[in-house]
């Protein structure tokens, strides 16, 4: 008799994950999901910072089992990962950003739509809880009224405002590869027509060329910050503030929350790392508004770490869509539940009852002898 195959064991990490997803997509579609700008130094970048701190946990502080829960503009969220937002989840999962949103759902977090999904927005509304909209501005003010109209009508609770894509970072491997979106693949919201694969003498990849035509407004001011904010009652959070001043000036014009991003490495090459830019952006908003972090969060104890210098809380982008494209709605709430698992642990080793305890008492730089 012959005997069963033993079932695949499930990815015990992120880490995994990003393995089992390059396994699953085609490479060229990999590629432009795993992929940075250039010589990818601020990718690699982003991750290794969280390796120049080190944890100081305290022992027997009496620390119950940790709650996770936190509280974001007001609105209570179940644990302090958000997922980020990222185009296009169609190219990893049929169910693409509906997915995505019940996995949000499930898992009592935040999912940021963006203007480049491959559903409707009303589509992936439907399926989420709490949710913000990312938007991309647009020339045309009318089109970018719309969205706006939109997303709030549909029910988002926040407007995530993409302030650092002038224009695209050149991501070389997509220029390789020719990446294009496959045939039947939409940007659903956007009066754009879809990334084709572009003729063999090009030099871009078809979604540099979509995007170079796509009417996105390449010469923002804080201007037009305020004119955003003047359309919705919704929370106002730029994402892509790597300067404290650029920080400080976003409350000026009308900003709730500030998102310390470099795009995950994606747009200018070189950039200093999320986290290294994350304790002055802090400093320099003090108590006018939350910071969050994003970019090379992929353990518990890097959102520990994030915390620690200053951030409300922290997105993930690049493991949700290895998820989805390992398993898709379960693939992308494991990835979320495997965050929470190891963040409840880390802060009960390192004696924390919760987010709101963990302070800049926890992180010391690496290398760096502790004073007596």
């Amino acid at each position: 008799m012959t005997a069963a195959p033993e079932p695949t064991p499930l990815p015990l990490n992120l880490h995994e994950y990003e393995a089992a997803a390059r396994a699953a997509l085609a490479p060229a579609t990999f590629d432009y999901v795993a992929g940075g700008a250039e010589d990818e130094v601020t990718l690699r970048e982003n991750r290794d910072a969280f390796d120049r701190w080190r944890l100081l946990p305290r022992v027997l502080a009496g620390t119950p089992a940790p709650s996770l829960t936190t509280t974001l503009l007001g609105r209570e969220v179940a644990l302090p990962v958000l997922i980020a937002p990222t185009g296009f989840h169609r190219l990893c999962c049929d169910d693409g950003e509906r997915a995505t949103a019940r996995a949000a759902r499930a898992t009592g977090t935040i999912y940021t739509m963006s203007t480049a999904a491959s559903l409707a927005i009303e589509a992936a509304a439907a399926e989420a809880a709490d949710w913000w909209f990312q938007l991309y501005v647009y020339r045309d003010r009318a089109v970018t009224r719309e969205l706006v109209a939109r997303a709030e009508a549909a029910g988002a609770t926040g407007l995530v405002v993409t302030v650092d894509v002038p224009a695209l970072g050149r991501r070389e491997a997509d220029d390789r590869n020719r990446f294009a979106i496959p045939p039947g693949l939409t940007g659903a919201n956007v009066p754009s027509p879809s990334p084709e694969r572009p003729p063999a003498d090009a030099s871009d990849s078809g979604l540099a060329a979509f995007v170079a035509g796509s009417a996105w407004e390449p010469a923002l001011t804080w201007d037009d910050l305020d004119w955003l904010a003047s359309l919705t009652p919704l929370p106002l959070i730029p994402k892509g503030i790597l300067h404290p001043a650029d920080a400080a000036l976003a409350f000026d014009h009308g900003a709730r929350a500030v998102i310390v991003s470099n795009h995950g490495g994606r747009q200018l090459d070189g950039a200093v790392a999320a986290l290294d830019a994350l304790p002055a952006v802090a400093a320099a908003v003090a108590e006018r508004g939350e910071v969050y972090l994003d970019g090379g969060v992929r353990r518990g104890t890097d959102v520990l770490k994030a915390l620690a210098l200053g951030a409300r809380a922290v997105f993930v982008g690049r493991p949700i869509l290895w998820g989805l494209a390992v398993a898709g709605e379960a693939g992308a709430r494991r990835v979320l539940d495997l965050l929470r698992a190891e963040l409840a642990r880390d802060l009960l080793l390192c004696g924390r009852a919760s987010p709101a305890a963990v302070d800049r008492a926890l992180v010391v730089p690496a290398h760096q002898p502790l004073a007596p």
